[in-house]
């Protein structure tokens, strides 16, 4: 998976988490969609995550193929 391919499934699932936001407006999501909506934005951490390590790698003259997805508790125990 290279960059375009990485900006291009962060953006499906960007999309995706918009779509579930904005069809409930004002009500809540029942379970399955609430499921849903948590997988998709650990999905967007992860990708971003990994567009960061290849961006990284590149810029420090190494391959950005060396860079591997990282679990959901990897990237959920980031600190902001």
């Amino acid at each position: 998976m290279d960059d375009i391919d990485v900006v291009h499934r962060i953006n499906e699932l960007a999309d995706e988490e918009h779509r579930l936001e904005q069809a409930h407006a004002g009500t809540p999501l029942d379970a399955d969609e609430l499921a849903r909506l948590r997988s998709v934005e650990v999905a967007l951490d992860q990708c971003w995550d990994l567009l960061r390590q290849r961006r990284a790698r590149r810029a420090a003259g190494g391959d950005p193929e060396d860079a591997e997805l990282r679990s959901e508790s990897t990237v959920e125990g980031y600190q902001q």
